[in-house]
């Protein structure tokens, strides 16, 4: 399996620490407000790659941590009127229905920067004792960036580069204008907890580096993030967690790509932020999910109406062909990849292989997903000719794309739109349906044609047959 490693900037075979384990820590939300986008995107890219690694066998503990102390959950929750507790908790509730709406399994665990104050505290002590950090005389305590050797490495930066080209706070309490924050003193009236320095709150970037080493230790596999925090949040990790230890921090960095709005970045003050639940008030979960799991987790993904609607069609091709098997009596949930032979029926492993080399490519889920594409014509195929080998190849497209978070649906469901987009209720679809059955039978045949069209150009597409006439919704394009 080939890992592009942020650090080295290249692929890299991946070798965990310990054989068949996989310790892994993603970077995650800051809960002052709803999740939005770009946080779907880390969300998702992560939950398949997690996916990916277990059905690959590995023992893997998966790390998202909850960033539950920031001046802006502060300054948030003084806006509302709440304490920042009401709020977290709030936040973290609503972020847990999102990631669960998106598919998004739960990580194993998700420690609060509240719950390890007492492991932040001792990890900025020991960087004191190391001479690599300083309390200054306002209370703060700071990080001496020029004290660490390697600072810059994960970007490929140079100090003096960054004194000159970056916009870095004037403070007269800093030694040297790089140096951030690991310690800030409280203001009068603000929220604060306690230390050896004064009373105050830590800063950002010491909270990751506390959490992740408390969590899986001072080396562990992978460490992963949105594309803005390589620096200088992953930066600054790297620098006070090697510092405090002595050991290398992470082997193996990931960053998932950016999402853009209509070819722009969003923003807010663009007018293109959409949070996740504004987004699933209008489209199909599921459909969202294969927009971000489409493209390779490190390019940027375009969110457009037009991508949307190609996301759309896309599921109904592979819901089409799942359409009509008696697949619920497979039990295809979560086994690894090497572990169906008896639910395969003797389906040759050509997709099999395919899948798993695509996803060992750096989980290259592009073309993974063309390998489903390939898989659903064969499966159309063998339905067509009503060949025993259509169950066979419908659960192995079931299975691979549960390994992606796919196709888990029932295909009635879905392609009827029961996520909530119809244009009308099923009831109103049937009326109609009995409708046009009623002009047909009284040879009014341009009564039946306008009532089929209309329903078309809803999205609702009729589909005749010997036992009376069914419909799917296939979104329109727009």
């Amino acid at each position: 399996m080939q890992i592009y490693n942020t650090l080295t900037r290249r692929k890299e075979t991946f070798t965990p620490i310990e054989p068949g384990k996989v310790r892994m820590y993603v970077c995650g939300m800051t809960v002052y407000d709803y999740c939005h986008l770009g946080h779907a995107r880390v969300m998702v890219a992560f939950d398949v790659i997690t996916r990916y690694l277990r059905a690959r066998g590995y023992d893997v503990t998966y790390v998202r941590n909850i960033t539950d102390i920031d001046d802006k959950i502060l300054k948030r929750a003084e806006e509302n009127g709440e304490t920042i507790e009401a709020l977290t908790d709030r936040m973290i509730d609503a972020m847990h229905e999102d990631e669960g709406r998106l598919g998004v399994l739960r990580p194993d665990a998700e420690p609060r920067a509240t719950q390890h104050l007492d492991d932040i505290v001792r990890m900025i002590e020991t960087l004191i004792d190391k001479g690599y950090a300083y309390a200054a005389d306002n209370g703060d305590v700071y990080y001496r960036v020029r004290k660490f050797e390697g600072y810059g490495k994960l970007n490929n930066r140079d100090l003096d580069e960054m004194r000159s080209g970056a916009r870095v706070d004037v403070d007269e309490h800093k030694e040297d204008p790089l140096d951030f924050v690991l310690w800030k003193a409280a203001k009068p009236g603000e929220v604060n907890w306690r230390s050896p320095w004064g009373d105050g709150r830590p800063g950002w970037h010491i909270e990751c580096s506390a959490m992740s080493t408390c969590c899986l230790g001072e080396t562990f596999d992978i460490h992963g993030g949105g594309p803005d925090l390589t620096f200088p949040h992953h930066e600054n990790e790297i620098a006070q967690s090697e510092a405090a230890t002595g050991k290398p921090y992470v082997n193996t960095w990931m960053h998932a790509g950016a999402v853009r709005v209509n070819q722009e970045k969003m923003s807010k003050s663009l007018g293109n932020f959409f949070t996740i639940r504004e987004v699933l008030e209008h489209h199909d979960a599921e459909v969202v999910r294969y927009l971000l799991v489409s493209s390779h987790y490190r390019s940027p993904i375009n969110y457009a109406p037009e991508s949307l609607a190609d996301a759309r069609k896309s599921l109904e091709r592979f819901y089409n062909a799942l359409d009509g098997l008696a697949l619920d009596g497979l039990a295809l949930d979560g086994l690894a990849l090497d572990d169906v032979e008896g639910q395969q029926g003797g389906v040759d492993d050509r997709f099999d292989a395919r899948f798993t080399a695509a996803m060992d490519d750096d989980f290259n889920t592009a073309e993974a997903v063309s390998v489903l594409f390939d898989l659903a014509r064969e499966l159309n195929r063998a339905k067509k000719e009503a060949s025993a080998e259509a169950l066979a190849l419908g659960a192995e497209l079931k299975r691979l794309g549960g390994v992606l978070g796919l196709l888990q649906q029932a295909p009635e469901a879905f392609l009827k739109g029961a996520s909530g987009e119809l244009p009308m209720t099923e009831d109103e679809i049937e009326a109609k349906i009995a409708e046009r059955a009623e002009a047909k039978k009284a040879r009014d045949f341009a009564t039946a044609d306008g009532i089929r069209d209309e329903l078309a150009e809803l999205g609702i597409v009729l589909k005749d047959s010997r036992e009376g006439t069914g419909w799917v919704f296939e979104a329109p394009r727009g």
